[in-house]
């Protein structure tokens, strides 16, 4: 660390830091400019008690939002660092297809900040790509914001408790019990981890959270293996309702503000 920020004023000279969302000139490697800072969208409360979808200002504690109230979820809880718009759209396409893995702990202190205190011990788990498309990509990216998830929070990162054990194709355009469909059987815990995941408390880290089809699959398997609680992080939640979201950068509209 310390030679790191020796080498800094070095870094910085050879290559001029840059927002990596729009280019525009910034003070420090890591960060983004003002502008873009502004369009990114952080979920604030009140929101729902058991998957933090954010609610209208009259609703109170404990309230639990429609979808959970349909289908009660596996998971303990989801921590968001935005939700998904044009902002983190860039972000992510920059991170995980531009190859771009300098950005994994600024995206990952932002899905960090949204954990609640996590006492104990925990496990904190990525989302398993399958061999064959981490072969071609080169690198799992919730496992990265995992590693940093870890590091950030002094908890224990277990990189293969999860194993992707066939390829999944797209859900896009898939409805719910299609989805489930899809991903039946393909996410699993390797036998060698089961011990260690019985009566664990997990964090359950992903880049962007879509249907929620791939993390419920994953926290299915986890909890079939005796984990005792899982909370979910990801860097972007994709939330319909935001698609009606104000104009304004940053800006909730009254509904979900």
């Amino acid at each position: 660390m310390a030679l790191a920020q020796a080498l800094a004023p070095l870094v910085d000279l050879i290559y001029p830091p840059r927002c990596p969302s729009c280019g525009e000139g910034i003070a420090v490697q890591e960060g983004l400019c003002a502008p873009c800072w502004d369009e990114l969208v952080v979920p604030g409360q009140p929101a729902c008690a058991l998957c933090q979808r954010p609610f209208g200002e009259n609703a109170g504690p404990g309230t639990v939002c429609a979808p959970c109230l349909a289908s009660p979820p596996r998971h303990d809880g989801i921590a968001a660092g935005t939700v998904y718009n044009d902002a983190s759209r860039k972000l992510v396409l920059a991170f995980k297809h531009g190859r771009r893995i300098a950005l994994a702990p600024m995206l990952a202190r932002m899905a960090a900040a949204r954990l609640p205190e996590l006492e104990g011990e925990w496990l904190v788990v990525p989302v398993p790509l399958h061999r064959w498309r981490l072969w071609r990509r080169g690198f799992n990216q919730s496992a990265l914001l995992a590693r940093e998830i870890a590091r950030l929070r002094g908890q224990s990162l277990l990189l293969d408790a999860l194993v992707r054990r066939r390829q999944t194709p797209a859900l896009g355009g898939l409805g719910r019990s299609a989805r489930a469909r899809v991903l039946a059987g393909a996410v699993a815990v390797p036998s060698r981890r089961q011990a260690r995941l019985r009566g664990a408390r997990i964090v359950l880290v992903d880049d962007v959270m879509t249907s929620g089809a791939t993390t419920d699959a994953c926290v299915g398997a986890l909890k079939r293996a005796g984990a005792e609680r899982v909370v979910i992080a990801c860097f972007a939640r994709v939330l319909d309702e935001a698609l009606q979201q104000s104009k304004t950068p940053g800006v909730w509209p009254r509904a979900f503000a």
